[in-house]
């Protein structure tokens, strides 16, 4: 039997794929993977991280805008497109040439965790975030335990801190936000 190449999809067909579907899906290169829906666990922690990071830079009168889920980022080094739970950009919001609605440039970028994306967001789409020249802080946050993993970008190399009692703080340093676990995981059921 003989083997058949796989036809690389384009952007503009990955996007024009999104527009008919109505559905979101992470490009990589060519290929692209549907994202099913998160659990309850994972909408109340995605809620209430953005949600105190948006609180807390309206208060500071940062320059820095956080986006949810529904905003795309574009990874132009590695051609991909994926869909962060929580990002955040501080100064000038800058979007990609291939698409006016993706984001390039977070500072800040949230992941919260499930079973069968631990082991993803951990590696490979931890590569393609560390391509992006702007991010110095990747957060992972575990939804079925209290556990909180800071990635922090000192030049080229990467500090990880991890936070596991109830009764601690995160800090953000690019934004300057410290949100309490207690918050991150309010109303969660763990």
């Amino acid at each position: 039997m003989e083997a058949k190449k796989l036809h690389k999809l384009s952007i503009a067909e990955y996007l024009q794929i999104e527009r008919d579907n109505q559905c979101k899906y992470e490009y990589h290169d060519g290929s692209i993977i549907a994202l099913a829906g998160g659990s309850l666990n994972h909408g109340i922690i995605c809620g209430n991280i953005y949600g105190e990071i948006r609180s807390q830079l309206k208060k500071k009168d940062k320059p820095c805008l956080p986006f949810n889920s529904e905003i795309k980022l574009h990874i132009h080094s590695q051609n991909s497109f994926v869909y962060p739970d929580t990002m955040v950009v501080c100064g000038q919001i800058e979007t990609s040439d291939k698409h006016k609605h993706a984001v390039t440039n977070p500072v800040v970028i949230v992941e919260v965790l499930s079973k069968s994306t631990a082991h993803y967001d951990r590696g490979d789409k931890f590569f393609l975030y560390r391509q992006i020249e702007h991010l110095q802080e990747y957060i992972l946050i575990e939804q079925d335990k209290v556990q909180v993993e800071i990635y922090t970008r000192k030049e080229n190399l990467w500090k990880i801190t991890r936070i596991t009692d109830i009764n601690q703080s995160i800090y953000l340093s690019s934004i300057d936000c410290s949100v309490s676990l207690a918050e991150i995981y309010a109303n969660a059921s763990l």
